[in-house]
C-alpha cells in the first residue's frame, strides 16, 4: 500500500487516455463485486457501451473522473451507455469483503457517483488491462467496451505519451462515446431485419 500511495503521489495524473491502434480486443472475462449485488460478471453487460474505470478511492483525480462518468451516465444511459467504478484498494490492509463493501458504498455516496462503484483485487485488474508488473502505473485507468463486447479504447498504464493532456481532454472521452453508441448492436439489428422480412412476406 505505501508504495502504491509512493506511485499515486509522484505520478498521479487523470488518465482519460486513449489507445486505440492495438489495444482492439475483445474484452476478457471479468469478476467483480457490486456492494448490495454480489458477484457480477463484465459479460453481463453485453449490449451495452461500457466505460469501465479502475480507481483508488483516496485518489483525487478518480473522485473528479467519477464526477464526469454520472454526467456522461445522466446523458448516455437512455441509450445504453453503462459506467462502472472498480477499487482496486478496497481490499488492501487485509480488509474483508465486508468492509471492501462499506469502503466502496462510501466513495459512490460522498461523490455522488450517478452509476454502480464495486471493488476488484489489483492482480485481476492488471491481467484484465494487460499490463506488466513492472509497469509504472497511474490511476484511473480507463476502458471503453462496444456493444459487441470488444475494447475499443484503453488508457496506457503511464502517462509517458507525448499526446497525454491532448487525449485526456473530457471531449475526447464524449466522442469516442458517441461513437460506440452510433454503432448499430448486431443483436437489435438483427432483430429489426427478421420484423422487416415477416413484414414483407
Amino acid at each position: 500500500m505505501k508504495l502504491l500511495t509512493s506511485f499515486v503521489a509522484l505520478g498521479l495524473v487523470s488518465a482519460y487516455v486513449f489507445a486505440q491502434s492495438n489495444m482492439v480486443r475483445k474484452a476478457p472475462e471479468l469478476a467483480f463485486t457490486l456492494p448490495g449485488q454480489g458477484d457480477k460478471l463484465l459479460s453481463q453487460y453485453r449490449g451495452k457501451v461500457v466505460a469501465l474505470e479502475f480507481i483508488l478511492t483516496t485518489c483525487p483525480h478518480c473522485q473528479a473522473a467519477s464526477r464526469v462518468m454520472t454526467k456522461f451516465q445522466q446523458q448516455y444511459g437512455p441509450r445504453g451507455f453503462q459506467a462502472l467504478d472498480l477499487a482496486i484498494n478496497a481490499l488492501d490492509d487485509g480488509r474483508t469483503p465486508q468492509q471492501a463493501a462499506l469502503l466502496t458504498e462510501s466513495f459512490a455516496n460522498n461523490f455522488q457517483v450517478g452509476f454502480p462503484v464495486g471493488y476488484i483485487g489489483r492482480d485481476p485488474m492488471m491481467s484484465f488491462m494487460g499490463f506488466s508488473v513492472m509497469d509504472r502505473m497511474v490511476v484511473p485507468q480507463l476502458v471503453l467496451i462496444d456493444r459487441k463486447g470488444v475494447i475499443r479504447y484503453q488508457t496506457p498504464a503511464s502517462d509517458a505519451n507525448d499526446d497525454y493532456g491532448k487525449l485526456m481532454r473530457e471531449d475526447a472521452i464524449q466522442q469516442h462515446i458517441e461513437e460506440l453508441l452510433a454503432q448499430p448492436d448486431s443483436a437489435s439489428t438483427t432483430a429489426h431485419h427478421r420484423a422487416a422480412v415477416r413484414k414483407s412476406s
